[in-house]
């Protein structure tokens, strides 16, 4: 398939606000036909451009939730084994792998400064992790 033209990518962008949206909506806004809509629709979704609709929850967590970003830097070729021990933490909301410095990211979230603590401790006893930073996260200002 061809890059993905200017009406795809306005498409995409309405999408990632309401990916419940109706055709019929999209078309009003993109002032484009059902059909038109449609089609880019279905051959983006058969491209792999589009893999999927999702719907977006509110977040469970109160004001006293305690959420950080910690970089962890690990030994050697025990990346793949640090996953495996990190994705069992009910702690770790996400987790990535990344470049430069540090090898993974893991978002946490826990209930108190306390339990955050405990967590860290546990990360950093994990076989394979040499060293974390961690960033408490104060205030979301732009969240997707």
């Amino acid at each position: 398939m061809s890059e993905p033209d200017e009406i795809d990518r306005r498409l995409i962008a309405l999408l990632r606000t309401d990916g419940r949206a109706p055709v019929t909506t999209l078309a009003r806004q993109l002032g484009l036909s059902r059909a038109t809509v449609n089609s880019r629709l279905e051959r983006l979704t058969e491209s792999g451009t589009v893999l999927g609709f999702t719907v977006q929850v509110r977040d469970d967590h109160g004001d006293d939730d305690v959420r950080a970003i910690s970089l962890i830097e690990v030994e050697g070729r025990a990346t793949n084994d640090v996953i495996k021990m990190l994705r069992g933490f009910p702690e770790i909301q996400s987790l990535h792998t990344t470049n430069g410095g540090w090898d993974l990211i893991a978002e946490i979230r826990t209930d108190s400064l306390l339990e955050f603590d405990r967590v860290l401790i546990r990360i950093r006893s994990v076989e394979g992790v040499i060293n974390s930073e961690s960033s408490l996260l104060l205030n979301s200002v732009l969240r997707m």
